[in-house]
């Protein structure tokens, strides 16, 4: 059976399932490399240099520099491409976007006081984060299946008795998701028939996939959409022209949604027929959406010496943003299986779908560190270098009352480490109107190696149901490294100025149909794909000093 991804239920969805995971908190928690066409021509190195209106998102103390009043906007126009690798399969899909992603105003105020000769204030709008991709593939041969992992897990449960198969089945009077302890996911294939109690009177299920007798095939597309948006505000100012300060408070707004779409077909299935099983054909796709969505808030802080006029020095401290966040997401099935047994050699086939229901939580993005150096030759030329630090490990998620979900924070340190991010750029002037710059930047991988390439026979189980087993979105990505390479063009003339940049950015990351895991016969490995994102991006920005 195939289904489109974006199916017409699912655009319909009016509140839906909660849930929150570390893989939640991280894809949240992201920050891209944006802001103006200079800083961004400049791989964003800037953290010793300032002077220019990302630096209030980025270090605060770079408002200091300003002699003048500043207003500019920067138009942004993307071009995402993501290629989907499989044994034997390729898969790209493209798409433009553009928008207006940054604008502001810094306000440089003359004290007349030799001590502080200027005090500056400036605001800002910046989309900090964008979380457009969709990507799509197939597998051609899989050895295993997702009913296999869920029958797995229900039967750990259905061995404890939090449960029974029958407080699984939905009835008209029983309602299993508010009314039992079981998973969604799993009362979800139980209801669609992807696991199956294999004769009457049993105490636990089957999946469809039955080892060195099933054939099947897997196909995955996956959409994602919004945005992290920070307005910021900013203080600052110079000490005897040597050292520049600077504090900022960002409030932001996100918005982050996903659709994803995964399905698989077999032959020779453990169907269900009757009170138990046979053989027959299967095939079902699984429907996810989630949105998250909320405001949150953040304090920065930072420093720039400029001991000589050729040298700079910065730092800067990011405290994390406090989110407050609301969670929605609904899973839904579409089914068919076919035996030769089947009355009259009909299909059976249908569609089902979980409850719907909304939370509130909240959660904390990981601080920021970061420092860089910067130097000036023969008043031509500008090379800078940064170095940030962002711990990803120290991400946590909280109920709407402060209370820590532990599981899931403990699942953070176990998927996630610290970030090494690196930045380089450089300027040169070749005329008192025109400089030509270069940059480049490179982040490492926030996950923790034992997860991204596994040794040995013991899976690490990567959670994505929730705290409460609400979330039947199994699939999940883990990032490799991530590069920026880029370079651009800046003209000015008077008061007016105007900055072209071009941006690449190159990232590597896995997919994961759902976890991998043990069984009885030892480690069981889950479909996945190698996704490479090829983005480019024109950036324009045009702005006044007065």
């Amino acid at each position: 059976m195939k289904t489109k991804l974006i199916a017409g239920m699912l655009m319909a969805l009016p509140t839906v399932a909660a849930a929150q995971s570390a893989i939640d908190a991280y894809s949240i928690s992201q920050s891209d490399l944006r802001g103006s066409a200079r800083f961004m021509s400049m791989g964003g190195a800037f953290t010793a240099l300032g002077g220019d209106i990302s630096t209030l998102n980025q270090n605060p103390g770079g408002i200091g520099i300003y002699r003048s009043s500043d207003i500019s906007a920067t138009l942004d126009i993307n071009f995402m491409g993501s290629t989907a690798e499989t044994p034997g399969l390729s898969n790209k899909i493209s798409k433009t976007r553009a928008a207006c992603n940054n604008f502001g105003y810094i306000g440089a105020v003359r004290t007349g006081n030799e001590t502080m000769p200027f005090f500056n204030w400036g605001v800002s709008y910046s989309r900090v984060a964008s979380f457009d991709r969709r990507y799509a593939g197939s597998f051609e041969s899989i050895g295993t299946s997702l009913t296999n992992l869920v029958a797995n897990y229900t039967n750990t449960d259905l061995s404890s008795g939090l449960y029974t198969p029958n407080q699984m089945w939905e009835t008209n009077n029983y309602n299993p998701y508010f009314d039992s302890q079981a998973p969604w996911t799993s009362i979800l294939m139980y209801n669609g028939y992807g696991i199956n109690t294999p004769s009457s009177g049993a105490s636990s299920v089957n999946g469809l996939f039955k080892e060195n007798a099933t054939v099947g095939s897997g196909s995955f597309e996956v959409e994602e959409k919004g945005f992290v948006d920070e307005y910021a505000i900013n203080l600052g100012g110079n000490i005897l022209n040597t050292v520049y300060w600077g504090i900022g408070f960002g409030i932001t707004d996100i918005d982050f949604k996903q659709y994803a779409y995964y399905s698989e077909s077999f032959s020779n299935a453990d169907i269900s027929y009757g009170n138990g099983t046979t053989n027959g054909d299967a095939s079902y796709g699984l429907n996810n959406y989630k949105r998250i969505y909320g405001s949150g808030f953040n304090f920065k802080a930072g420093l720039i010496l400029k001991p000589i006029n050729e040298f700079r020095l910065g730092i800067a401290v990011h405290t994390p943003t406090y989110y407050n966040l609301t969670y929605e997401g609904q899973g839904a099935m579409g089914y068919r299986y076919y035996s030769d047994l089947y009355a009259d050699g009909k299909p059976s086939s249908g569609n089902v779908s979980t409850e719907v229901d909304d939370v509130d939580f909240k959660t904390r993005s990981p601080w920021r560190l970061m420092v860089g150096a910067a130097g000036v030759i023969g008043g031509k030329a500008i090379i800078s270098a940064d170095y940030e630090y962002r711990a990803y490990s120290d991400m946590k998620v909280q109920d709407w009352n402060g209370n820590d979900y532990f599981d899931i924070n403990e699942d953070v340190k176990t998927y996630y480490q610290a970030v090494n991010v690196v930045r380089l750029g450089a300027e040169y002037r070749v005329t008192p109107s025109f400089s030509i710059r270069a940059g480049y930047a490179y982040e490492s991988s926030p996950v923790k190696s034992e997860l991204l390439d596994p040794t040995g026979n013991t899976a690490t189980y990567v959670f994505t149901s929730g705290p409460d087993d609400t979330e039947t979105q199994p699939a999940y990505t883990l990032d490799r490294s991530t590069q920026y390479i880029t370079c651009g063009l800046g003209y000015r003339y008077k008061m007016f100025y105007a900055d072209l940049a071009y941006v690449h950015r190159y990232r590597q990351s896995d997919y994961h149909a759902f976890s991998d895991y043990n069984d009885e016969l030892g480690l069981v490995i889950a479909p996945s794909a190698k996704l490479t994102d090829h983005n480019n991006s024109l950036i324009l920005t045009v702005g006044f000093k007065f």
